[in-house]
């Protein structure tokens, strides 16, 4: 979805270093970055990572298929509900309300301990990382725990990760699992779901009862059980279904 309003793609190994040269030369890949390790063990260079994803995210406008999806809901009486494993804030950016958002991998906009002092999380507004292009490490200060001043890391869930804070990601699926006992007749739109980390796609399949729209440019494949696939980007699709409807 993000990839239609100008992210980069992190699928594959050459999609990661496409985006971050710098840590290919380094020979580090999306998991190694992707992990509270790195952060103990370089911090200056995990928050390089994070901290050019996060003026990324704050920078980048949705396209305009958020907005066609939000008009879709509009009509809908119970509305819609997002489930997202991106991190990036693009859906509370289009307009979609707070309280019907799901972000299963939690978000790069909120912070947390890197020791995990308290379930605490705070707001990264105050953070302007400074990113140097040539390295990928910070070159400002880093944040700290208001709490113990220990450093702080985004609150996203990442690989081998057992100190992640997830309180406000189970109230919102609570809040997600309440709205889908109300609705009778749920329609799921899949917006490149992925393989490798199937979160998504299982989500999609164990909820649509037959109406699943799949759209993918690379794996788009699904069965008459649960619904149909497009093998295309998501802006473009999304305005075609819309012309259609």
């Amino acid at each position: 979805m993000g990839v239609d309003s100008g992210l980069p793609d992190f699928r594959g190994q050459e999609g990661f270093w496409r985006a971050y040269p710098a840590l290919r030369r380094q020979g580090l890949s999306f998991e190694d970055m992707a992990s509270p390790a790195r952060f103990a063990e370089h911090s200056e260079l995990a928050w390089g990572f994070y901290g050019h994803r996060l003026k990324l995210y704050r920078d980048t406008v949705p396209h305009g298929g958020f907005e066609i999806l939000r008009r879709w809901a509009e009509r809908m009486r119970r509305g819609a509900f997002v489930f997202t494993s991106n991190v990036d804030g693009q859906f509370q950016k289009a307009g979609f309300a707070e309280d019907q958002i799901h972000e299963c991998h939690g978000s790069i906009h909120v912070l947390q301990c890197l020791e995990t002092c308290s379930n605490d999380t705070w707001s990264a507004t105050d953070f302007y990382p400074v990113v140097n292009a040539e390295t990928s490490m910070l070159e400002n200060s880093m944040p700290r725990c208001p709490r113990c001043g220990a450093l702080a890391r985004p609150n996203i869930l990442m690989f081998g990760d057992y100190g992640w804070v997830d309180g406000s990601y189970e109230k919102q699926r609570e809040r997600l699992d309440a709205w889908i006992s109300a609705v009778s007749n749920l329609v799921v739109v899949e917006l490149g779901a992925g393989k490798a980390l199937p979160t998504v796609r299982r989500f999609s399949e164990r909820n649509a009862r037959q109406h699943l729209i799949r759209i993918n440019p690379g794996e788009s494949n699904t069965n008459r059980l649960h619904g149909i696939g497009f093998g295309n980007g998501a802006a473009v699709t999304l305005k075609l279904l819309d012309a259609s409807l």
